[in-house]
Order: structure tokens, then sequence, then C-alpha cells
């Protein structure tokens, strides 16, 4: 059967939808001159593009994308980066088939080359340009050990890692300042270039300190499945009264961990212990627990636990060899464990305003509650704009809840979400409230004072709680008073506000010449619901590649591999789809290094299939499998 279609008779509507589209673009220019005056000459035509995309999205063109397909025309379905080139495009295309002259068109501000071109430009200004070839660039978050370790940054720099992000919310500046100068020197020693981004912690919203049970340490070998030691447990024992750290130290065994535990050891005869001496101390169950010395120097002493060991603060650390030098001391600076908070569906919660240790709900012999649980909340704008009704959700959205009723100094949240048998809840965990908006601004002091010591020290400056350009505009004129307007900007987009603002905020960033978005998919899940979640971060990508800003794909890469080792099968998945951004995040954790590798040789298979959303058909080594054609 043949069927015919009539492309003049098809054609005729299809043109008069693209022209009104393509006028709704040059309107919105027009409307939003004033706007577009203010932004950065670098991004000036990116400007206009992305105005144009957000007058063709604000409608539903699924009909005409159809449409245009069935005549075997483009669909308009990359049209991102050059959203009048394409229109114009495709007018011209349909008005060939209908066999009229081709009428004027608005002058695009970019083309199909330069569109794409100014995306890339844009992100290796901001980013850097990728070692190795490749299209993605790699940030890592540096853990507090790259203060001291610089070998763990050495080895980063070396496996791939283009931009060090710094978090400010931990450790304090001469830290910051070393981490920075840590990876400026070895980039260079390498011959190769490394973006230090700082990420200025915004008001923090947490949970505070639950109540303290004592300070212990807990010491445990690796064994295989005959209980076998596989691996002793590591304890790095440094004087108290000049400690060095296990990775500052020099020492680095073979097989040992990336990082060691550490305990301060008071008393006398360490500095006269050698490879292989025997020491023993009792731990906090009472059981008497031996150890070997692994390594040795001036800094302190290895030691290897072939057993299970839970180690108090003031625990005796005593030697066992009878003609050897005697060792006697305590040890000190176990961490503090905390009480442990454990929530059920139902049950009641209170946050309070005041700083106070948190403790688990009181209850009598029957199990009926005396006293609810109550936590420190961070966030002191909550107590005052927060409302009865609103939803809360804690620690990643683990547990999930309603503000039941508040006042000035607490919070009452009923649970209404938790697992089969309660969910914990431990200190510093973050606290969302997606339904309240607060009137604080974005940046606080202490981020003032961090950038101020900071400035001169990174290259970017990643701007977390961000919600409105008013907030954009206040880093700014911040960064324009510290003659620090050259730094690259990078909006966090990590709550509800913040999406919903993105278009405003874009434009407000492209005042800045350089600029990214961080695509914070952990908290953004939380604020806007889990099942959003891809939905929401393909509408960033999009309206970002539109504007032609480079997006940084964060939260929980690799989460697995970079903390135990190994990765989970779908989060190797999540990592191939990285592909979309121009640079993807790593977090910390003991593999960090491991992941980076992984990582790296995950996209660099990705690139040969997809460039942003569009496919693109290299050789597929399978397709060779089939003879013949």
């Amino acid at each position: 059967m043949t069927l015919s279609v009539d492309l003049e008779t098809c054609s005729h509507p299809l043109l008069a939808q693209l022209v009104a589209l393509r006028d709704e673009g040059v309107r919105m220019e027009q409307a939003l001159e004033t706007e577009l005056a203010a932004v950065s000459p670098e991004f000036h035509a990116s400007a206009r593009n992305f105005l144009h995309y957000l007058a063709i999205r604000q409608h539903d063109i699924r009909p005409l994308q159809r449409d245009l397909a069935a005549l075997g025309l483009s669909s308009l379905g990359v049209l991102e980066s050059h959203v009048m080139a394409s229109l114009n495009a495709v007018t011209a295309r349909l008005e060939d088939i209908r066999g009229q002259d081709e009428t004027e068109k608005p002058e695009p501000p970019v083309d199909f080359v330069t569109g794409l071109g100014l995306l890339q430009s844009h992100a290796d200004l901001l980013l850097g340009t990728p070692n190795d070839g490749r299209e993605v660039r790699i940030m890592v978050t540096l853990p507090s050990e790259a203060a001291q370790d610089r070998e763990l940054i050495r080895a980063l720099i070396h496996s791939g890692m283009e931009v060090a992000r710094i978090n400010c919310a931990h450790d304090d500046a001469e830290a910051w300042k070393t981490m920075a100068r840590h990876v400026r020197e070895e980039a260079f020693a390498q011959g190769k270039t490394c973006r230090v981004q700082i990420d200025l912690a915004g008001p923090k919203s947490r949970t505070g300190k639950l109540r303290a049970l004592g300070h212990m340490l807990k010491i445990k070998p690796e064994r295989d499945f005959r209980g076998q030691v596989l691996r002793e447990g590591l304890l790095w024992v440094t004087p108290a009264t000049h400690p060095v750290s296990y990775a500052a130290s020099g020492l680095k065994p073979a097989g040992a961990n990336e990082s060691v535990a550490c305990l301060l050891f008071a008393g006398e005869g360490l500095d006269t212990l050698g490879e292989g001496d025997a020491l023993e101390l009792r731990d906090a169950r009472g059981r008497l627990r031996s150890a070997r010395v692994l390594r040795v120097n001036a800094h302190g002493c290895l030691l290897g636990f072939d057993s299970v060991a839970l180690i108090e603060d003031s625990a005796e650390l005593r030697s066992t060899h009878k003609h050897k030098p005697h060792l006697r001391g305590t040890l000190a600076g176990a961490p503090e464990v905390q009480e442990e908070l454990r929530l059920c569906m139902d049950d009641t919660l209170v946050l309070t305003r005041a700083e106070l240790p948190g403790q688990a709900a009181e209850v009598d012999a029957a199990g009926r509650v005396l006293e609810p649980a109550r936590l420190h909340c961070s966030l002191e704008a909550a107590f005052v704009d927060a409302r009865a009704g609103q939803a809360v959700w804690l620690d990643d959205g683990r547990i999930g809840a309603r503000i039941e009723r508040m006042n000035a100094e607490t919070i009452e949240l009923r649970i209404t979400y938790a697992a089969p048998e309660g969910s914990r809840l431990k200190a510093e965990k973050g606290i969302n409230f997606p339904d309240t908006y607060f009137h604080v601004p974005a940046l606080t002091e202490k981020d003032v004072q961090d950038l101020e010591a900071m400035h001169a020290h990174c290259d970017l400056v990643a701007f977390s709680f961000v919600r409105e350009p008013a907030d954009v505009a206040l880093l700014q004129s911040h960064l324009a008073r510290l003659q620090a307007n050259h730094l690259g900007i990078v909006l966090k987009i990590e709550n509800r506000q913040a999406f919903e603002n993105l278009p405003r905020l874009l434009l407000a960033g492209m005042r800045s010449p350089q600029l990214g978005v961080m695509v914070a998919r952990g908290d953004l899940a939380v604020e806007l619901g889990f099942e959003r979640l891809s939905e929401v971060q393909e509408e960033i990508i999009w309206l970002c590649e539109a504007a032609h800003v480079p997006v940084i794909w964060a939260t929980q890469i690799l989460e697995n591999m970079a903390k135990s080792g190994a990765p989970s099968r779908p989060e190797v998945t999540d990592a191939a789809m990285s592909i979309r951004a121009e640079c993807v995040m790593l977090n910390k954790g003991p593999h960090i290094v491991s992941a980076l590798d992984f990582l790296i040789r995950v996209l660099a298979r990705m690139e040969g299939h997809y460039s942003k959303r569009m496919a693109t058909l290299r050789k597929l080594s399978i397709a060779g499998s089939v003879k013949g054609v």
C-alpha cells in the first residue's frame, strides 16, 4: 500500500506555528531589554538565546514536534544551545516545501556551531580544560586530612581531578589555605591545571549534638569467611605533647587503609619501641587486647590488633616484653559516643532553638512517653518562618515529619515517615523545610568572613542556600568589594525556591563573567520529592544548556565505592549518565582515588556514545557480529 502525503497542505499550519514561536522569542527579548543590558559581555549572546528558549518552553509543542518529524524535518528536540537558528532553519525548509520565497528572519544570537562553542568555552573558563582529552571534568571534595596529607592531593591530581572542592562548613581558613596551596603546587609539579572551589556553608539547618555517653574508639580487624584475620585493625599512637597525624608521619605500610585511627599517648617509653614489639591494653569491656608494633618512627608507632578492641579515653597501654625498656601510659583522643535517637511512625520529636544536647524520649515501665525526644535545630529562622502543617524532612529524607505546633523556642514534629523498625537520627544531619519560605540572608556573617579569607586562594565560589536574584546580587557585591569579580560563581540549586526561580537566578548570575550551576541532587530530592528528581535535574540541564552555563552533577556519585571500595550497580549507571554535565563531583571517602579512576573509565566509554542529549553513532563492536550487511 502506498501513502501519499500532501506536503504543501501539511506544512502550512506548521509554518504558522513556527513563526509564532519565533516571534514570541523576539518579544521576550525586547521585553527584558533592561535585564539583557546588565548581563556581562561574555554572556550577552547566551542570555538572548536563553530568553528565546524560555519563550518556547512556555508552550507544549509536542504535537508540532510529531508533525515535523513526520515530514522528515528536525523535531526541535535538541535546540537548547541554538534556539533561533533552529527555528529559522526549519522555517526555511518549510517555505521551500511550499515553493515560496524565503522570508526575512530574525538574526540569531548564535548558530549551530557557535552555540555549542559558547557552552564549551564557558566551561573551560570556569572549570578548566579537561585532562586526557575528556569532555567531562571531575571535581573532588577534599577531606580534612588533605591539609596534612599532600600525597592524597598528589594522587588525585595524577588520576585526573580537575577541580578541588573545599567545603567551608568544616575545618578553618588555615586548613583551607594549606589545601589550596597543596593543590596549586602539585598541579604545577605534574604540568596540569586544577581549579580550587570553595563552598560557602550558608545558613546551616542541621541537627545538634546528642547527649554524650563517653569517648570510645573501635578498632576492628578484617576477617575472611572462616574468621581468619586478613588484615589487622590499625591504630596510630602519637605523643600527646607533640602529636603528628599518621598521614603526616611519612609511614605508609603496604596494604594499610587510606585512613588510620589516631590516639594520643601520655606516658613514657614510646620512643623506645621497635617493630615487632608486643603491647597490651584492657578495653571498655574489661577484655585484655594485644597489639604489635608494625611501624615506628620519631612521630609515633602504628599498632596492629588481631581482635576487636573498644578503647576508651584513659585506657592504659603497656609493653609485655620483660627484657625490653618499659612502656607505660594512657591513651586519649577517642571520638565522643553520643546517645542514639531512634524515631518511629507517629513519634513526637521536639526541635529546640536552645543549643542543648538532644536526648531520646523518656518512657515509664509500661512504655508510656513521659517526655518526647528533643534535638537542637541550628537554623534559627525556622522558629520564625515555619508554620504548623508544613512538612519537615531529616537526614536526607530518611525521616519525614509534619509540624504539629510551634512557638519561638520549640517546633513539635509528628513523625510521618520512618523505617518499620524505626530510623536512627544522629548529630549534624540535615533538616529540610520544603514548604517554608525563609526570610534570612543567603550569605551569613561567617560566609563573608570565609570569602574575605579565601578569595585570593580560589578560582570558584559555590553559593549555598541561594534562592532569589537578590542573593546573587549580594554575593556579586561582596566580590566587587574584594576586587574579586574575576572569580567564577557556582549557584547550588538545592532547595525548592532556587529551582522555581532558576531562570531569574541564571539571568542574575550572567552579570558575572564566569557562571556555573551545581545540581545538588540530595537536597533537591528531599525538597521536591524523590519521584520528581529525574524530571527536575533534566529541566535544570536544559535551562543551563540554553544559557550556555556549565553544569556540575553532584551528590552521591559513586558514594558506595568511595566509602567501601566497590560500586553498586545502580550507582554505575548513575555515574554513566553524568556524561550529560560539564563536570561531575565526587565526595570524599577512604577509597576516593579508586572511585576517581573508575569514574574516568566509565566516562571515557560513555563519551563515545553521547554528547549532551544527542546520540552520536560511533562504531559498535557488536554490530559486526551480523555479516553481509
